[in-house]
């Protein structure tokens, strides 16, 4: 068991990509929609626990610019989920000092779903306690690309000098520019890769990969990797004497 200075050694700013929603219903022969279900259940569990483990930034990958390729049963699900969980929780993130935000492009996202988020956003705005942040039709390289077509029309409005642009401009036009990059990124279900997450802002960041099913990962296994990233020897690049 990590001790208490491990615990205030422990990384701020977590983000996880949940995976594993659509397996977990599948190996229990329910639709992959329970699953999803499941797994927002979680989510409050996980968010919940962050305050007592330190961490003062969430972020999670609730849906990608690639997920739109699912079936259409699937993808309108997940659309109403999340209108229920925004409905269903709002009033208890308020309550609980949880600041919500949601990045990614809602271009394509529906007008209900828009003016939720929109509320969530401005109901909870004064809150301090948790920053939630949530990812939704949310790309990297998207994200990237946009940031970088608002960079070039500063650029050509005058506002910005083409020889200024340094790695510290760009970070500026990002979906994320008000956080922090993440200390510590976790995938659920086995999976060893990225998928498009915050590319730019995890450049280094420790990454976590965990067998467990995103509805099967407690808080309890959430606060051990929590705790262990205390021992981690971050150098950046650095060789420390």
């Amino acid at each position: 068991m990590a001790s208490e200075s491990e615990i205030t050694n422990g990384p701020k700013h977590v983000a996880i990509i949940m995976d594993g929603n659509g397996r977990w219903a599948q190996a229990r022969g329910r639709p992959r929609l329970f699953g999803h279900h499941a797994g927002a259940k979680r989510v409050k569990q996980n968010v919940r626990a962050c305050k007592g483990l330190g961490v003062k930034y969430l972020t999670i990958f609730a849906f990608s610019t690639e997920n739109w390729k699912r079936t259409q049963s699937e993808v309108s699900g997940l659309m109403s989920l999340f209108r229920q969980y925004i409905r269903r929780e709002a009033r208890g993130l308020r309550d609980e000092g949880v600041r919500v935000r949601f990045i990614g492009d809602r271009v394509k996202l529906d007008d209900k779903l828009i003016a939720l988020m929109d509320e969530l956003e401005l109901m909870t705005a004064q809150n301090d306690e948790v920053h939630l942040t949530i990812a939704l039709n949310y790309g990297g390289r998207d994200e990237v690309a946009r940031a970088t077509k608002r960079l070039a029309q500063d650029v050509a409005a005058g506002l910005l000098k083409p020889q200024d642009v340094d790695e510290e401009t760009l970070p500026k036009y990002l979906d994320t520019y008000v956080l922090p990059d993440p200390d510590l990124v976790i995938r659920t279900s086995g999976e060893a890769r990225i998928s498009n997450f915050l590319l730019w802002q995890s450049a280094y960041a420790e990454y976590e990969f965990v067998d467990t099913l995103w509805p099967d990962f407690s808080p309890e296994e959430f606060g051990k990797i929590v705790k262990s990233y205390g021992r981690r020897d971050r150098r950046f690049g650095a060789v420390l004497a």
